[in-house]
């Protein structure tokens, strides 16, 4: 409950700084609201090998380094939904509470951060790293009272932008870095996500 507070209010020091640095410097940076589908895979024989459907939504802002390239910091709520194998029973039958479900919900703080290039009016390339702070992390599932998910990920993400007029549409693959096993060493846990999104900026 704690945990979840103090990211309510990191969430909220973050857009205040978002919103004060776009009325600052107006005519460098761009702000809006941003949201769309986040599918998730997590690599591991305990997982299905088929991205699941989950949302993202948050706020993003564009500024400018000149004529072709732009900074794009993001800070979003996403959920993920994971759908776990035959293999999860059987790796870890002995830690697993009875009945546990075959679906995982989890919660986080998502912030990435991409440099992007403008290769025409309409078009941009973006990449750079996404840091996730976990919210909801696979509580009750192991009778060891652990998480069974790690407390958050790095990952690389590249992607592309289409920018009409005010309304941007975006696409991103994203390759997770850290280890998200917080259970043991049996079974690597690491997640790979496509992003689509829509975002407007003001």
């Amino acid at each position: 409950m704690i945990k979840n507070h103090l990211s309510m209010r990191v969430i909220g020091t973050l857009c205040f700084l978002l919103f004060f640095s776009a009325t600052s410097f107006a005519q460098f940076i761009k702000i809006g609201p941003k949201a769309g589908a986040n599918l998730v895979k997590m690599e591991g024989k305990s997982f299905k090998e088929s991205f699941q459907l989950g949302y993202f939504a948050g706020a993003f802002a564009e500024v400018k380094l000149g004529k072709k390239f732009y900074l794009q910091p993001e800070v979003l709520f996403t959920e993920t939904n994971l759908s776990t194998s035959s293999n999860f029973n059987d790796i870890y039958q002995n830690l697993l509470i009875p009945d546990t479900l075959t679906s995982i919900k989890l919660q986080a703080l998502t912030i990435p951060v991409t440099l992007n290039w403008r290769v025409a009016n309409i078009l941009s390339f973006s990449a750079g790293p996404q840091f996730s702070i976990n919210m909801k992390k696979g509580e009750g599932l192991f009778n060891n009272a652990k998480s069974a998910f790690s407390d958050g990920d790095i990952a690389f993400v590249a992607g592309a932008n289409v920018m009409l007029s005010k309304l941007r549409v975006s696409a991103r693959y994203g390759w997770g870095i850290k280890e998200m096993n917080n259970v043991d060493g049996q079974d690597p846990w690491k997640q790979q996500t496509i992003q689509l999104g829509v975002g407007f900026v003001f």
